[in-house]
């Protein structure tokens, strides 16, 4: 178990996160994204979400521009491939990735848990370890049906602020998904808890991730 501490070489670090779906990003990593932005203002978080419609890159748009305020420059990049087909246009979501690439060198890349059982989900973490196989790699997790959830082993402890702000970020852009019967605050809140209890954070609440790889240097 490791409670992560973010280390940059820069104070205007690049931080690039993928999404398979709006609010993916925001579920996944959003509260250590508010805290990366409030420690690195300079820092230029490069956002990129796979497919889409156009109400839900409304709302996406709306969501990560207000949990990434505080940082200079926000990119947010929304595509629009195939929903549920990823597997099996692999090559063309593989070309995205080589763009992104030759777009620059991330500090940081926040992305899918590898094991996540939603087709999509796989596909994008894969093809961040592909893509990016020297890059310091956050695998993030969704709560969902597939029942995937797993034991984590890196946890960002989240302030008080930032977690009412992200849930509350999460159950108002997202309009598209409150008929759904896990889009909940109890959900997200609960999933906090947990992984605050894991790591003993002060304010009872963490994000968790999957760390594959750790580079200590000297």
């Amino acid at each position: 178990m490791m409670a992560w501490a973010p280390q940059f070489a820069t104070d205007a670090p690049r931080i690039l996160c993928l999404g398979a779906h709006c609010d993916d990003i925001e579920i996944g990593c959003g509260g250590l994204l508010m805290q990366l932005a409030r420690r690195y203002p300079k820092a230029v978080v490069h956002c990129v979400v796979f497919s889409s419609n156009p109400a839900r890159e409304k709302e996406t748009r709306a969501a990560l521009g207000s949990l990434l305020k505080k940082v200079a420059v926000t990119e947010i990049e929304v595509l629009n491939f195939r929903n549920s087909y990823f597997p099996y246009i692999g090559a063309e979501i593989k070309d995205a990735f080589e763009g992104i690439r030759k777009a620059g060198s991330p500090d940081l890349v926040l992305t899918h848990f590898r094991e996540d059982r939603h087709q999509d989900h796989r596909t994008i973490s894969d093809l961040s370890w592909n893509t990016f196989r020297d890059h310091s790699i956050l695998e993030y997790e969704i709560p969902k049906y597939d029942g995937d959830l797993t034991q984590v082993n890196t946890y960002v402890p989240l302030a008080d602020d930032v977690v009412d702000e992200k849930v509350r970020t999460l159950m108002d852009c997202f309009p598209s998904q409150a008929g759904r019967q896990w889009f909940t605050e109890e959900t997200f809140r609960s999933l906090l808890r947990l992984r605050g209890i894991e790591c003993n954070a002060p304010s009872g609440y963490a994000e968790g991730f999957v760390s594959r790889k750790t580079t200590i240097t000297f």
